[in-house]
């Protein structure tokens, strides 16, 4: 059993080493460049596309009656 357990902990630690080693060869050495949009059309609001569907409104607040005594 000790045997096993030794073998899948040297096995893990060679996979984290591997992972997280640096080859040197065939890494990217690229670097990236971010890009605006053109500033020529400025942004317009969007339009609502179509004006029957309203916002749910509140019922109205009324008190609630007296309790009969």
């Amino acid at each position: 059993m000790k045997k096993l357990i030794l073998a899948s902990v040297s096995a893990l630690a060679l996979l984290g080493v591997a992972a997280c080693s640096d080859s040197g060869t065939g890494t990217d050495n690229t670097t990236t460049q971010s890009t605006n949009p053109p500033a020529s059309e400025p942004m317009k609001p969007a339009a609502p596309a179509d004006n029957s569907t309203k916002p749910a409104e509140p019922a109205p607040a009324t008190p609630a009656p007296a309790p009969a005594q």
